[in-house]
Parts: structure tokens; C-alpha cells; sequence
């Protein structure tokens, strides 16, 4: 009872807003609707039991494969919102005298809440479009709302599966409150971005690579398919290992050649989280990685059109590009969610500085303009690898001419433009969250 009446007292809305509780509610909201819409299209192809009907299965296999990563990094994004102040109070409880074990019970009990909060929300969202998501024709036939209806214990187990991500991030999480609350409480401890991440990743692509230009080593053609959907999840995930340390390095070189304010703030936002400032732009990242493997499907559906192909064909090419743009649809919608949500809770989690500089005399232009560097700098760094990566690994399965096509390049650069188009309107949206931020009493200690 003690740690409810404390976890009452901490869910109060302090400085930051109710914004700072209803951001991961949000997140989590659209993760759950986004995994519940893809697992019950995915398993709705698995009701057809031909020859082509094992095709589909494939594909959708390999589509689920590629959200993958993305959703459970919106997930993950979701768990850390507002971690800042979180760890800022439970720092605090521990340095006037609440033990380990409470302070973890406060933890994970809060996240778990907010969790399930957000993904029994992002079930209703996931009820209300299917009857529009049934609308979409494949074979030939919608699919139906019928089709897209999970079990009941499928849905309950994503609800639980979400609570549980956030109760294991927050316990994560919480290691440096625990071992430095001080540290933690005056915002000493900077996470650290290792070189063994670059290593680790650059084998882990290698195995892909080897796993795709050697598919007959594999076995027989399930073990092929659940190998490589599982190696391309893998090749997707490397982004997460490898960004942050990459951001890191670019931004200590453009701390060096800092020369106006902005860039000296966007630089030291930066190097203070690299991490954090990857999951501003993880998802464009990501996003920029599934446009490789769109863009050369578009490619090979284009020129097998090309060639004669009867009925069956052209309804299986027809039905591969809409996949394609549904992907290309879940992953820019992730992106949105994702882009917006951070930056709101990055202000929060920086409003002290905010205020400082506002009362020291900075115009808000340049908290804005420094806000936009520390994301575009990196963004266009690692949107750029993340194609280059996905391009190495897609290159020994469909070959140079697929890839560098015209139709493959326009799908990875409209993808790439739109992406950062969404990230700067993502900017643009949260200035009013600044100003907000800004005009309210300032609050040194929550």
C-alpha cells in the first residue's frame, strides 16, 4: 500500500505537464495498434492452404519480419518517454533513504501501468480500423474485417507482452539510479556509445550477407524462409547497435567546428545521449532500410511485367505491390508516431535547460534552430548508411540491376525525402511545447 500512495504522489503532473504521462500512453497506444493491425494481416494469408496461398505466407512472413524491429523499437521508445523524470524523482527517494527493492517496485509498477493503459487504448484504435483495413483486395477479394480479428488470448497476450517491455525497460533502466542517485540527480552520468558496437554489427551484417548469397546451405525451404526473415530482422536491429556510436563521432567533430550558438547547443545535445538522440531518428532510419528492399521489389515486379505473364502472375505481382506500399504506409505511420512523441519529451526532459538559457537571454529562434540541427545532422547521416546497409545485404539476392533501378531509386529516395519531411513537420509542431515550457514557473526540483 505504502508504494501505491507513492506512485499516486509521483503520477501527479509537476512541471513538465500532463504531457510528460499522457506521451508514453500515446506511444504505446499506437505500438500496440500498429502490432495487433500487422500480426492479424500477417496470419490472415495463412487461411489458404494452395500452392500460391504458401507464396503469400512467405511474403507476409518477410513483411512482418521487416516492421519487426521498428515496432519493438517504438515499444522500447515508449518504455524510456519521460525517463528523465522519472529517474530525477526516483533519484531522490533514494538519497533520503528509500531502499533498492521499493524504489524498483515503484518502477516497474509505474511503467507497466502506463503500458497497459496505452495498449488497451491501442486495442479499441486496432478494432476500429479493421473494418477499413478489411476493405484491402488481395487474390482478388478483400480481405475482410472477419480475417483481421484476432483470438482473444493473442490480443491479451500482446497487451501483456507490451507491460511486460515496459516493466523490463524501466528495471533496465534503472541501474544508474540505483548504483549513483546523486549522479543521476545532478545529471552527471552521460551514457557512453563503444567502438565494440561498430564491430559487433559489421559481423553481424556479414553473417546476413553469407546467409543470403548462400541460401542452399541453409537446409530445406522452411529453414531457408525463417532464416533469412529472421536475418533481416537481425540487419534491422544493427542500426540500433551501430547508430549511436556513429552520431557520437560526428557529433564530437561538429562540436570542434561549432562556430555559432546553435551548433555548439545541437552538438552538446547530441554528445550528452547519443542514444537518445538515435531514437529521434531511428525511425527514419529504419524506415529508409525497408525502402531498399520496397524499392527493389517495385524493380522486379516492374520488369517481370514487362515480360508476358498470364493471370495468376499479374494478380501476385498486383497483390506484391500493395504489400509493398502497406509496409511503406506502417512504417511511415511509425515514423510520425515516433518523431512526435520524442521531440514533445525531449523539451521535457530538457526544460531546465530551456528555462536557464531563456533567462539568460537566448531568443527562442535559436533554441529552435539548435533543436533541428541536433536532429537533421544526424538524421541525414544515418538515413544514408541505413540504405547503404540494407543495399549490401539485398545486393547477392536480387542483384545490382534490381537495386539501382530507376523505379528502386525514386522508392528509396522519395522514401528517405518523406521521411525528414515528417521529422521536420515533427520540429515544427512541437514549438508551441517549447514555448509552453518556457512561460511556465520553473521548478528546480520535482
Amino acid at each position: 500500500m505504502k508504494t501505491l500512495t507513492v506512485a499516486r504522489l509521483l503520477a501527479r503532473p509537476a512541471a513538465s505537464g500532463r504531457a510528460a504521462i499522457g506521451l508514453p500512453i500515446v506511444a504505446f497506444g499506437v505500438a500496440t495498434a500498429l502490432l495487433l493491425t500487422t500480426l492479424a494481416g500477417a496470419m490472415s494469408f495463412f487461411r489458404w492452404h494452395d500452392e500460391l496461398g504458401f507464396t503469400y505466407q512467405v511474403l507476409a512472413i518477410f513483411a512482418s519480419a521487416l516492421l519487426l524491429v521498428p515496432l519493438a523499437s517504438l515499444g522500447g521508445s515508449a518504455a524510456r518517454l519521460s525517463a528523465r523524470r522519472r529517474d530525477d524523482r526516483l533519484a531522490t527517494l533514494r538519497l533520503l533513504g528509500a531502499t533498492t527493492g521499493f524504489v524498483a517496485r515503484l518502477t516497474v509498477l509505474e511503467s507497466i501501468a502506463l503500458a497497459v493503459v496505452g495498449a488497451l487504448g491501442g486495442v479499441v484504435l486496432y478494432l476500429a480500423l479493421t473494418p477499413l483495413i478489411g476493405l484491402i483486395s488481395f487474390r482478388g477479394h478483400p480481405i475482410g474485417a472477419s480475417a483481421l480479428l484476432l483470438n482473444p488470448l493473442i490480443v491479451a497476450a500482446v497487451v501483456v507482452g507490451v507491460g511486460l517491455l515496459a516493466g523490463a525497460s524501466a528495471a533496465i533502466g534503472l541501474r544508474g539510479v540505483i548504483v549513483s542517485p546523486l549522479g543521476v540527480r545532478t545529471k552527471q552520468s552521460a551514457p557512453r556509445s563503444h567502438w565494440i558496437r561498430v564491430v559487433v554489427g559489421v559481423a553481424i551484417v556479414a553473417a546476413v550477407v553469407f546467409c543470403v548469397a548462400n541460401p542452399s546451405l541453409l537446409g530445406g525451404a522452411v529453414t531457408v524462409i525463417v532464416v533469412l526473415a529472421a536475418a533481416f530482422a537481425a540487419a534491422n536491429a544493427v542500426l540500433g547497435l551501430v547508430g549511436p556510436f556513429v552520431i557520437k563521432r560526428f557529433a564530437m567533430s561538429g562540436l570542434r567546428k561549432a562556430n555559432t550558438p546553435q551548433r555548439l547547443i545541437a552538438a552538446r545535445s547530441v554528445l550528452e545521449s547519443p542514444k537518445a538522440a538515435w531514437r529521434q531518428v531511428s525511425g527514419v532510419s529504419m524506415t529508409s532500410f525497408i525502402a531498399v528492399f520496397a524499392g527493389t521489389a517495385l524493380a522486379m515486379i516492374g520488369a517481370v511485367s514487362g515480360d508476358r505473364a498470364d493471370h495468376g502472375q499479374v494478380v501476385l505481382l498486383g497483390d506484391i505491390r500493395t504489400g509493398v506500399f502497406i509496409t511503406l504506409t506502417i512504417s511511415f505511420v511509425m515514423v510520425a508516431c515516433s518523431v512526435g512523441v520524442s521531440q514533445a519529451s525531449a523539451i521535457l526532459d530538457r526544460r531546465e535547460l530551456y528555462v536557464s538559457l531563456d533567462r539568460l537571454g537566448m531568443p527562442v529562434k535559436t533554441m529552435n534552430a539548435a533543436r533541428v540541427r541536433a536532429v537533421l545532422s544526424p538524421l541525414r547521416i544515418v538515413t544514408v548508411g541505413s540504405a547503404v546497409t540494407a543495399a549490401i545485404i539485398v545486393l547477392p539476392m536480387a542483384g545490382a540491376a534490381l537495386v539501382l533501378a530507376p523505379l528502386s531509386l525514386l522508392t528509396i529516395a522519395a522514401s528517405i525525402a518523406g521521411g525528414i519531411l515528417v521529422v521536420w513537420l515533427g520540429l515544427l509542431a512541437t514549438r508551441p511545447v517549447l514555448r509552453r515550457a518556457l512561460s511556465e514557473p520553473m521548478v528546480m526540483t520535482e
